[in-house]
């Protein structure tokens, strides 16, 4: 008699003789990064208006993270974080321009991957000439760039109260759209943006599919000012951010088309997340939060933890991970996964750790804390606060003055995820431990 197995019984062995991933060839990677959507706009993670399908599909079939933080809560700082798999706030004096061959294009480059970028750069400023800047994207480790220098608000009118994003049009903001070296377009119409990048990737994941390759699609949307392309205005019930929203859930649709009419799904890890929280302070222009509190420029829970979905067919198991993950730490998940050793793990604020247990061996997160930069920390489920920060006037546009807690705000993340009760007067032994940890962080050069 032949033995008797049940589909349940076949499926897990079929997984398991998968073996880890570290083992297997090296993925594509596809890292979706958009710019200042909040932890409460998709339908994955809660919201009832805005559709977004195919974002939803990605956080089913794969991992949903729940814990997932920018490695800051504003554009630059994260961005940094990212490429360099160092702490923004701890790169002491030694700026990235000084070694470019340590960011994560340059490393995966080096790994015989095809690099490109698609979007929003904001490593290099608003030099006169981007395309001459030491931190170019073809000088960081891309083979192909197409996307704008930075923040599609800047450069814009002298004066961008609440009335100009609300009147706005996409020539009110003198933004360059370059492709490598060549400007192709400013004012750039950034009502296309989304749909133009989406193409591009689509092309361009055609032309590698024979390759190993890494493609960064850094949206710039739905950062202010907010423009949904013809085909997506007034499509839905979540007002011009909505709109907004829901065509970057189309661009993820895109990609995926792309990569299943090549045969590549399974050979590809995509990542979805956002470079901090949304700007609510803009009103309908902005997202939410919800259920966290604060926003993005906060250091409350809303201004840096964010989305991150993880999906890789055969290769990781759908499930939600309440573990902590930082964008930071694609670079040593990324360097784990396609056998990179040269690691900069010598330099000012490198705190990348391999994420790769919780993604594919069913482990918790290696990663069990996490320092905002600033006045805040978070040990397992336990976050201190010695300084909140408040988002940017959206009048001035200046920063908000930041506000001292003595004696600290203490809050249990897993029964309070809102930030709702300060627990500090019960739990004075924890206080204490957290603080150490703070200022020991704080201390560094």
């Amino acid at each position: 008699m032949r033995p008797f197995f049940s589909p349940l019984f076949l499926t897990v062995a079929l997984f398991l003789a998968a073996g880890p991933a570290s083992s297997a060839d090296p993925p594509n990677i596809i890292l979706i990064f958009v710019d200042d959507l909040g932890y409460g706009d998709l339908g994955c993670y809660g919201n009832e208006v805005i559709k977004t399908p195919n974002i939803d599909k990605l956080a089913a079939e794969g991992q949903r993270w729940t814990s997932f933080y920018a490695a800051g809560t504003t554009c630059v700082p994260s961005r940094k974080g990212l490429m360099s798999g160092r702490h923004p706030a701890l790169l002491g004096k030694e700026p990235l321009k000084s070694d470019r061959e340590a960011l994560m294009a340059a490393m995966l480059q080096r790994q015989g991957y095809a690099t490109a970028i698609l979007g929003k750069w904001h490593l290099a400023g608003y030099p006169d000439d981007f395309t001459t800047a030491p931190m170019h994207p073809l000088e960081c480790g891309f083979d192909y760039h197409f996307g704008t220098p930075g923040s599609n608000d800047a450069p814009g009118p002298p004066v961008q109260t609440r009335e100009a994003f609300d009147n706005a049009t996409f020539a009110t903001w003198t933004i360059p759209l370059i492709r490598g070296r060549e400007l192709v377009e400013s004012p750039s119409r950034q009502d296309l943006y989304t749909k133009r990048y989406t193409e591009e990737a689509v092309k361009w994941i055609g032309e590698k599919k024979d390759d190993p390759f890494f493609l960064y699609l850094a949206h710039n949307m739905p950062h202010v000012p907010i423009f949904p392309s013809e085909e997506f205005t007034g499509k839905s019930a979540g007002g011009t951010y909505g709109d907004v929203v829901e065509e970057i859930d189309w661009s993820v649709g895109e990609v995926m088309k792309a990569l299943e009419a090549h045969e590549l799904e399974k050979d590809t890890l995509v990542i979805f997340t956002s470079d901090n929280g949304p700007w609510s302070v803009f009103g309908p222009h902005g997202g939410t939060a919800a259920p966290l509190r604060g926003e993005k420029s906060t250091s409350w829970e809303g201004g840096s933890r964010v989305p991150g979905i993880f999906h890789w067919p055969d290769r990781i198991a759908p499930g939600v991970v309440e573990g902590i993950g930082v964008n930071l730490d694609l670079y040593a998940t990324f360097a784990a996964l396609t056998g990179a050793k040269d690691l900069p793990t010598d330099k000012p604020g490198w705190m990348s750790t391999d994420l790769t247990p919780a993604l594919f061996d069913d482990q918790p997160s290696p990663r069990t804390e996490w320092f905002y930069g600033g006045g805040a920390i978070r040990s397992g489920d336990f976050k201190l606060v010695t300084t909140t920060h408040f988002p940017t006037n959206p009048e001035t546009r200046k920063n908000t003055p930041r506000k001292q807690h003595d004696p600290p705000l203490l809050f249990n993340l897993r029964e309070d995820i809102g930030e709702t009760n300060n627990i500090a007067a019960d739990h004075p032994e924890k206080v204490t431990q957290l603080l150490e940890k703070l200022i020991k962080q704080q201390s560094k050069p």
